[in-house]
């Protein structure tokens, strides 16, 4: 599963689960030169490091961010050299 397809995925999923809001790591820990955004969450560098301090509210916040993002497509950011 590429990795579009995984934070879609989630976010499918986050949106459904009111009462859980999970993670939109997939591991693939690289922040992008051009976009600033991880190339496999698509979150900027303070939404990852403010995630675990952020109430669930705020983390469907940038869940819908992510989706945004995503939408995008990922391919018009190339990768970090």
């Amino acid at each position: 599963m590429n990795t579009t397809k995984t934070v879609a995925t989630y976010d499918h999923y986050t949106r459904a689960k009111s009462y859980f809001v999970p993670s939109p790591c997939v591991s693939v820990c690289t922040m992008n030169a051009v976009s600033h955004l991880c190339d496999g969450c698509f979150r900027t560098i303070d939404e990852i490091t403010g995630w675990s301090g952020m109430d669930d509210p705020a983390k469907r916040r940038v869940w819908a961010l992510i989706d945004q993002r995503a939408a995008n497509s990922p391919s018009e950011f190339p990768a970090t050299p």
